[in-house]
């Protein structure tokens, strides 16, 4: 199939946008490439003292030049039930390198939050600077020089935007990302979302509360819902660094096991030992991007994306605008409905036909790209293939050529929209996004009078006491990344989800964030400019007019703008003490737009 004309045009002004940028980090790789990593440059000193705990066999085999060393970097802990079963892959991986004359070293530990734990709480400040901090120990952890190649072990929210962001800057290094897979299926998302919304209301009490969610948060693995730590999942696969079909296997499976042995070997095979080598810095190119991109929207993934996508694309010399991301969601079909955009979890879309189905149908319908480079390989169909295990032995077969489930899953030529899961919004309030693959037609219209608030405590206060029952625009600013870090604002949904069940017409506006789960709610977020940095939300007032058209893609305050910028604007709230907020002062500082990917890595 000839690829589709907007993808085309899209992939093409972002190559030529970025040609001195990845010019310039294509160079790069090919320097490092050159030099050599490892025991090519160590001294002797150096290299005793790399493997000085290693074991003997290690030792000897480290010795020799052609025996590829390879490291690993986990974002493990037991609090996250996604990175609870990262602990036993280290030993999987070195006794795997051992099978294929390499070794393999833990290179370090990258700090990993749970989004799930701190929404609403003050931590939550920290979750998105989190990512960038994670790109660091990334780069601190393999700038020993001592590797071949590195297997990445992480999974949720910031993580692997992160981890992906620190691999890109040892770009001449070949790199597998390595997922640990989903939690069983539990209490179905449609019950969870029902108690919420009664708890909200005050029909029913904490305890009752507390029962829904451990059912459904309930043993190891990633969260079954299509939020962030999915997403990511997804986008691993679509833009070539998981082995194929790897993404939503269960944790603590035989497959599962022979997928994480089967990457250490993989990643051994295509070092610059060998005559295979696949650095990250040449998967990661315009086309990968464009293909993430393009994954994004076919599956109705996290708004979160829209940041760290850009932020992603930046770290490889390759600079992605909102403008991409809005053109290539208005050419791509909506293909899966999977919580909150329906009531089915990534246990049942990978069951549908998951997401070697997914690529299936964008290669089919010319919507992705084809001829890009992948840690399998070349070609993007490898991804149509998933994983089995026959007599023990790990191997792959052609995925489902036909949706199991087309609730859950359609082909492109009958998708549940033909456009994608998000929108660009402009107007004179700035410019952001809105999930609306998840939000009814019907809500993603709405011009009502705004309500005003700087705290997320104070719209919850406000809803408790009845002041929102109406037709409300309901604008919660402050919470940019300079402001206080840009914080998910998930904790608004079930009251906002309680107005709409009544019958108002309601919406948010922020220059905060909310995530995957946003749900139904219609949230114009990340705008920017941000209130902090003189954006127009700074101006708003009670009763001032707001529309709000997902579908033409309009944010508009109905004020005359000499009226609205004659207004004294709102100060910026004083940082808060407390939970780590006081080290995060200088990267609130120097952070850039949330249209630039919130990063202060490319400020």
């Amino acid at each position: 199939m000839a690829l589709n004309p907007v993808i085309a045009e899209v992939t093409a002004r972002i190559i030529e946008r970025s040609r001195d940028s990845r010019a310039t980090y294509l160079a790069n790789l090919d320097a490092a490439a050159a030099a050599q990593p490892g025991r090519a440059k160590l001294s002797c000193a150096n290299w005793a003292h790399a493997f000085a705990a290693s074991p003997a066999v290690d030792k000897v085999r480290a010795l020799d030049v052609n025996a590829p060393n390879l490291g690993i970097v986990s974002a493990y802990n037991d609090m996250l039930s996604a990175h609870q079963p990262l602990e036993e892959y280290p030993a999987l991986i070195k006794a795997a390198a051992r099978e294929v004359g390499a070794t393999a070293q833990f290179a370090g530990g990258v700090p990993a939050m749970c989004d799930g734990v701190t929404q609403g709480r003050p931590g939550m400040e920290l979750s998105l600077f989190s990512r960038d901090v994670i790109a660091m120990a990334t780069g601190i952890a393999l700038t020993h020089d001592a590797f071949d190649g590195a297997l990445y072990l992480g999974v949720c929210d910031k993580i692997v935007p992160g981890l992906l962001i620190g691999a890109l800057t040892f770009s001449h290094l070949p790199a597998m990302f390595v997922p640990a897979g989903p939690m069983t299926s539990g209490l179905p998302n449609s019950e969870k979302a029902r108690i919420r919304a009664l708890y909200a209301e005050g029909k029913v009490g904490r305890e009752e509360l507390l029962a829904a969610e451990s059912a459904s948060y309930h043993g190891p693995g990633t969260c079954t819902f299509y939020g962030t730590a999915n997403t990511n999942q997804m986008l691993m696969e679509l833009m070539g660094l998981h082995l194929p079909g790897s993404a939503f296997v269960h944790p603590h499976t035989p497959l599962r096991t022979a997928l994480v042995k089967e990457a250490a070997k993989r990643v051994a095979a295509i070092t610059h030992k060998g005559n295979d080598w696949i650095p990250v810095g040449r998967v990661i190119d315009e086309k990968a991007v464009v293909n993430g991109v393009v994954g994004l929207m076919a599956t109705g993934g996290s708004t979160n994306l829209a940041l760290h996508l850009v932020a992603m694309a930046h770290a490889a010399g390759i600079i992605l605008t909102l403008e991409d991301l809005d053109d290539i969601s208005k050419a791509t079909p909506l293909l899966a409905k999977v919580y909150p955009n329906g009531s089915a979890d990534v246990n049942h879309f990978h069951a549908a036909g998951g997401i070697h189905f997914v690529v299936k149908e964008l290669l089919k319908a010319g919507l992705a790209h084809e001829d890009v480079l992948t840690v399998a390989g070349p070609g993007l169909s490898r991804y149509t293939q998933e994983p089995v295990l026959i007599d023990g032995e790990l191997t792959w077969r052609e995925g489902a050529e036909e949706s199991l489930d087309l609730n859950i899953l359609r082909p492109a030529s009958d998708p549940f929209s033909p456009e994608g899961g998000l929108r660009l919004l402009t107007g004179n309030l700035g410019r952001g996004v809105i999930k609306v693959s998840a939000v009814k037609p019907e809500h993603q219209v709405i011009t009502a009078p705004a309500a005003v608030f700087q705290e997320q405590e104070d719209f919850i206060a406000a809803f408790k006491r009845g002041e929102l029952d109406r037709d409300v625009v309901v604008v919660v600013r402050f919470q940019g990344p300079s402001a206080n870090g840009m914080p998910e604002l998930h904790n608004l949904s079930p009251s906002i989800s309680v107005l709409l069940d009544r019958g108002f017409k309601v919406a948010l506006v922020t220059d905060g964030r909310m995530s995957g789960a946003s749900g139904k709610t219609p949230a114009a977020i990340h705008i920017t400019p941000e209130a902090a940095k003189g954006g127009a939300l700074a101006y708003v007032e009670d009763g001032d007019v707001i529309s709000l058209n997902a579908h033409t893609g309009e944010l508009k305050i109905l004020v005359d703008e000499a009226t609205l910028r004659a207004r004294t604007p709102a100060q910026v709230p004083a940082s808060k003490p407390g939970f780590g907020r006081e080290l995060f002062g200088l990267l609130r500082s120097g952070v850039g737009a949330s249209d630039h990917g919130a990063s202060v890595l490319f400020a």
